[in-house]
């Protein structure tokens, strides 16, 4: 009997271990593997810089090992969401997204919107801001507002996203609300706030850039440029004496999201695999550290309410985009 016993037992033995690769090593076995990061724009991004600070705080808490970040820039994000649809089943992927993604896809025209991926986690939340040079005339939102009414086509207006993403939006909500038409607007776009629009700002190529205000906080810091306003309903602790623009009595409150999606057809366990490994992500100290030092705000959600609100951000984004003329 006993050898019939330990025959089972090693039967048993080799099942579960097939069974640990099968899952990528995760859960119960140490840190996630093979995990891969897509970035749909240039690095120095939010996108970039987001993905890359939980990659990092994923391997130093021991929730993953060698995750893989890479960018895959091209049409506000468009090109990296085509991509990770064309990965259906590839459980080791994930695209890093937010807003942008959502209105660039319709703005673009494309086949492809993020409801046909597979919704994994929303992360962080972040103001928007309204930046100039130090040395620009416009001291105050209310002072540019004022010049922009004279002629809003002589103030060129910069962000890092192209036509549907949250860098465009911004400014054209911002028109509307001031009684600008937006048509009106000289918006020029780059890809990534922190990658081609900062140096465009700086060298007066645009006279006021519109983005996420982490893009630009290094160069706030030192003094290079000045943030007129933020847009979410409060000010930013990390720059003090900056106004929202409700304050500055504009009636308007824009914030910017980011989260992670994976491609379509993953499997259940490929897709729990991502989600256990994120919210420990969510859960350890050295994130919320990261929050605290960028200022951004914690949003996490996974399941049903992420997939639920990802749905309503679509719906809602592809409307706007309609209003405002880009498709």
């Amino acid at each position: 009997m006993r050898r019939p016993a330990r025959a089972l037992l090693g039967a048993l033995s080799a099942l579960a271990l097939l069974a640990a690769g099968a899952c990528g090593g995760w859960p119960g076995d140490g840190p996630a593997r093979d995990l891969r990061l897509m970035v749909p724009n240039t690095p120095g991004g939010g996108y970039d810089t987001t993905a890359r600070t939980a990659a990092r705080v994923m391997e130093e808490a021991g929730i993953a090992s060698d995750v893989q970040v890479f960018n895959l820039p091209g049409a506000g994000g468009s090109v990296g969401l085509k991509r990770l649809a064309d990965e259906r089943g590839n459980g080791d992927l994930a695209l890093q997204m937010g807003l942008g993604v959502v209105g660039a896809a319709h703005a673009a025209g494309s086949r492809v919107t993020v409801t046909e991926t597979t919704p994994i986690a929303r992360l962080v939340e972040e103001s928007g801001a309204i930046v100039v040079r130090n040395d620009s005339p416009y001291r105050t939102i209310g002072a540019l507002v004022a010049a922009w009414r004279e002629d809003p086509g002589s103030i060129g207006v910069g962000g890092g996203s192209s036509a549907g993403g949250p860098d465009h939006l911004l400014p054209m909500r911002l028109a509307q609300t001031v009684g600008i038409d937006p048509r009106k607007v000289a918006y020029v776009p780059y890809d990534g706030g922190g990658g081609e629009l900062l140096p465009a700002l700086l060298d007066g190529r645009v006279d006021i850039a519109t983005s996420g205000f982490g893009e630009f906080l290094d160069q706030i810091r030192a003094g290079r440029l000045r943030a007129l306003a933020v847009t979410g309903e409060r000010p930013v602790g990390v720059l003090p004496g900056v106004p929202t623009l409700k304050s500055s009595g504009i009636d308007l409150v824009f914030d910017n999201w980011r989260g992670i999606v994976a491609p379509p057809g993953i499997s259940d366990a490929d897709r729990r695999r991502w989600v256990e490994a994120l919210t420990e992500l969510h859960d350890s100290r050295q994130w919320r550290a990261e929050l605290r030092r960028h200022g951004w705000r914690d949003v996490f959600a996974t399941g049903r309410a992420f997939e639920s609100y990802l749905a309503r951000q679509d719906e809602q984004i592809a409307g706007l985009v309609r209003r405002l003329g880009q498709r």
